[in-house]
């Protein structure tokens, strides 16, 4: 099968590729798959690699190429046909769909295939830097994730309602959740975000050697950031998660799902889910919050279309 790789080059070019990639469906059996995934550090870099294994060994001549990337990126990638399979953040895909900030367009390419686990938007402070209340950020460093990542939109979205932005910062740093780590560690930043399971294990990395405190998001807060986009989600990360927290803390979510080019072949996405589902516990053993997932929770209605191949696996499975 032609290996269809979009390029950024004339109009007209994208758009024959396009067609022809939709025309002729991607990812029968036997070929070789590109699956975004995310940061090193966070969960979802070595859940890729747990999604490469389960695929390749039940799909016969199926090799997956697993990339590095991240939640608004993903959904790019997938949109324009860069990937044919990606780990994607349910807020960041529905402004896809609906054609939101930081999306330029609708994606119209975008379906979902299945629900995998809740994440947790996470604000961690230093200690020592004494920030209690969101005002408080104003002049501090922030660690973050770069554009493209559906934690830094969070980040400027919970800025944006206490009427902060990047300027009342003294700095910003973008990187992984590694390098985030790192900067924190060397008290060169104060504060750093990020969005991914409880408990994450950069957070635990970090509070390995320095005192840190987490940042609740209040139910006025969360409000707010709702009028930004309906898609938040209230969590809750209970006392004790990391060391030293001795209280629960209120924070928002969303839901990690895996998405697909609506063009994949029916088949190949019915038995990916066959395998991810038989196989569950694999994934768990990276995400604890997939432990009891069932099909049911995997098709939960978050706003984006099915694939018509996970449609059908959710119909078998009577759902």
């Amino acid at each position: 099968m032609e290996e269809k790789i979009f390029k950024n080059k004339e109009h007209n070019f994208r758009a024959l590729l396009i067609i022809v990639f939709i025309l002729h469906g991607c990812s029968s059996q036997g070929d070789s798959v590109k699956l975004s995934t995310g940061p090193q550090g966070g969960s979802w870099y070595p859940l890729g690699g747990a999604l490469k294994t389960i695929i390749e060994k039940n799909i016969a001549n199926t090799k997956i190429q697993t990339l590095p990337g991240a939640g608004i990126a993903n959904v790019k990638a997938v949109e324009s046909g860069k990937v044919e399979l990606a780990l994607a953040n349910s807020v960041s895909t529905v402004d896809a769909i609906k054609g939101n900030p930081p999306f330029k367009t609708k994606a119209v390419n975008v379906c979902n295939i299945g629900s995998l686990y809740p994440q947790y938007f996470q604000i961690v402070t230093l200690e020592k830097a004494n920030i209690k209340k969101f005002d408080q950020l104003r002049g501090k460093i922030l660690a973050g994730q770069g554009p493209g990542n559906t934690a830094e939109v969070i980040t400027r979205h919970i800025l944006k309602v206490h009427g902060l932005t990047y300027r009342d910062l003294k700095r910003v740093n973008y990187g992984s959740y590694t390098d985030s780590v790192a900067l924190m560690k060397d008290a060169n930043a104060d504060f750093f975000t990020l969005g991914t399971t409880i408990p994450a294990g950069a957070i635990m990395d970090l509070a390995s050697v320095r005192d840190v405190r987490l940042l609740g998001i209040n139910s006025t807060t969360l409000k707010k950031m709702r009028s930004l986009n309906p898609g938040y989600l209230r969590n809750t990360i209970p006392s004790g998660t990391y060391p030293k927290q001795n209280e629960t803390i209120e924070t928002i979510g969303y839901t990690t799902h895996l998405i697909g080019h609506c063009s994949l072949d029916n088949e190949f996405v019915y038995n990916l889910l066959d395998s991810v589902f038989e196989n569950i516990s694999d994934l768990a053993a990276i995400a604890k919050a997939m432990i009891g997932v069932t099909p049911g929770d995997m098709a939960k209605e978050i706003g984006v279309p099915l694939h018509t191949g996970a449609a059908n696996w959710y119909k078998k499975k009577s759902l």
